[in-house]
């Protein structure tokens, strides 16, 4: 008795089994970048030396909730935020820039609904007390002629007790080390780079940041899952053994 061959259809070829894997792949790909974590890399040295140039990091979406900016190309889906959670002082957050949203930033929220904020003679002053400010070792910043420039160092410590490291290259900067008191507004956060001499953030006038509405928040920033020196990019893989910095895989940002 001749057996009898079932014929090739065309949802069941290797070839469209391989789509529909590449498909599943990439819908549950959007679906951790758009509701659970994105990646982002940092390409300036507002940050230092919390975050170096060339760190590579997972941005948790969920922890603030949703706004429009959450998904890709930012569609005009709704306003405010969906299942908004409360940032908190000393966050390291990615935001749309409010003067040209198609740009992320990334900074610390130094400042809350109601606070005031002031920056006098270098130091962080919030609702009228300054913060805690100690020296330490200095940040050894090394350019790209192998030559190493030493930065000034302090643990500032927020209220509610949060402690991270800011660098101050320029003391006596106009516009940053002296400011005006300003009062964050309702549904709005007030942010700052950890190297405050090089920063373009909510103190400076006309920098286009200045207070920060709650839908432009994009998540907090948790943990830094890659970093190079800048000589190599993550796709760079021949330029790895001399780029790669691994002692900052997986560190928590903080």
């Amino acid at each position: 008795m001749e057996s009898e061959v079932p014929s090739s259809t065309w949802w069941t070829s290797p070839t469209f089994e391989a789509i529909k894997t590449v498909v599943y792949a990439l819908l549950i790909a959007l679906f951790i970048r758009t509701f659970l974590y994105q990646p982002f890399n940092i390409p300036s040295s507002s940050m230092e030396d919390t975050l170096l140039v060339g760190d590579y990091l997972f941005v948790s979406k969920f922890s603030y909730g949703y706004s429009n900016y959450s998904f890709p190309w930012s569609p005009n889906l709704f306003s405010g935020r969906a299942w908004a959670g409360q940032p908190e002082r000393g966050d390291v957050v990615v935001f749309k820039y409010p003067a040209r949203t198609t740009e992320d930033y990334i900074k610390r929220l130094v400042g809350l609904p109601g606070d005031r904020i002031q920056m006098i003679d270098g130091v962080l002053h919030i609702n009228g007390v300054p913060c805690k400010m100690e020296r330490v070792d200095d940040f050894i910043e090394v350019r790209d002629d192998g030559s190493e420039i030493r930065v000034p160092k302090y643990r500032e410590t927020l209220p509610g007790g949060v402690s991270h490291y800011i660098l101050d290259s320029k003391p006596d900067w106009p516009n940053a080390d002296n400011t005006q008191e300003f009062v964050v507004p309702a549904k709005h956060y007030f942010m700052m780079g950890d190297n405050r001499d090089n920063s373009n953030d909510s103190r400076i006038p006309d920098s286009g940041v200045g207070f920060v509405p709650e839908e432009n928040l994009v998540g907090r920033a948790d943990v830094i899952f890659f970093s190079t020196n800048g000589k190599a990019q993550i796709w760079e893989i021949w330029n790895w053994p001399w780029a790669i910095r691994y002692s900052r895989f997986f560190n928590a940002v903080g």
